[in-house]
């Protein structure tokens, strides 16, 4: 089923998880764990991500087939521009299409490691925009998604500019917006706004992944398009005496997030698992059951 007719037909919010194909072939039925562990809450759909560059690229779309095979969730697969070209890009698709899978995330991608920037590793698709166009000129029966970022995009700091970018892609076809991570509701809220004054009318998907360790939280707002961390947030996952103060505090702030947000009557809610099922399996406890 594509993602654009799940997010029409529901009456009420649907959810969605996120995973990433492992790097040790041992980690693969932990990962299978996690996702049997999360398959009671019924998802309306999962996605799988790519590494920086395509780096997993075949981890990818083995995960991708495997999931749709054995457990029959709908899934979408990420693609990125990055070192892809069309005679690749289009084989990938095609066994895509062969295997029932009919849902992709066209993303730009990250910088490889070890390239000295972006367009070192440019082939075919300079933006998602074209990756978007090649998917819906070539296999319209494929359902596309794209990215949007509450916080503004790290490489696009006028955010006027960075809606305009938005729109063209929706108007290439993509069928629905997921965010990236943010922890501030009013980041979201302003977005969805500015995407509707620009007309776009596609749902847009707000993403949320709880903070674990301090560690983690930091690393989240490293990356370069790290989240920004509200100050109350800040505060109560400083003075945790453990890691496991700063999880209960994440999964608090990340429940408080997903009511609120439900409460705003929106499409569906993302939810990034880090291959974990403990985190998202509490917000989900400490919602009501009727939430979803």
């Amino acid at each position: 089923m594509l993602v654009k007719d799940i997010l029409g037909s529901a009456s009420k919010p649907v959810f969605s998880f996120e995973f990433f194909p492992p790097k040790k072939d041992e980690e693969w039925e932990t990962l299978f764990e996690t996702i049997a562990a999360l398959s009671p809450l019924n998802p309306s759909y999962v996605s799988v991500t790519y590494g920086a560059g395509g780096s997993t690229r075949s981890r990818t779309h083995n995960l991708v087939t495997r999931i749709q095979q054995e457990t029959g969730l709908t899934v979408v697969s990420h693609l990125t521009c990055i070192s892809s070209d069309t005679e690749e890009t289009g084989n990938i698709l095609q066994n895509y299409q062969e295997n029932g899978i009919n849902n992709v995330l066209a993303l730009r991608g990250d910088k490889p490691a070890g390239m000295a920037s972006i367009d070192d590793a440019i082939k075919d698709f300079r933006h998602a925009i074209d990756l978007v166009s090649f998917i819906k000129t070539n296999y319209p029966d494929i359902g596309v998604g794209v990215a949007g970022f509450p916080e503004g995009h790290p490489e696009t700091p006028n955010r006027m500019k960075e809606i305009e970018y938005l729109k063209e892609k929706v108007d290439a076809g993509a069928d629905y917006i997921v965010t990236q991570l943010f922890f501030d509701n009013r980041d979201y809220f302003d977005f969805v706004e500015r995407c509707q004054i620009a007309g776009i009318t596609v749902p847009v998907i707000p993403g949320i992944m709880p903070i674990g360790t301090k560690k983690g939280m930091v690393r989240m707002s490293e990356l370069a398009l790290g989240a920004r961390i509200p100050a109350p947030l800040l505060k109560r996952a400083m003075e945790a005496e453990s890691d496991t103060d700063v999880a209960s505090i994440g999964v608090d702030w990340a429940t408080a997030q997903v009511q609120e947000l439900i409460d705003h009557h929106i499409k569906g809610i993302h939810f990034y698992t880090l291959n974990m099922a403990d985190a998202t399996l509490r917000i989900f406890k400490n919602l009501h059951s009727e939430s979803f």
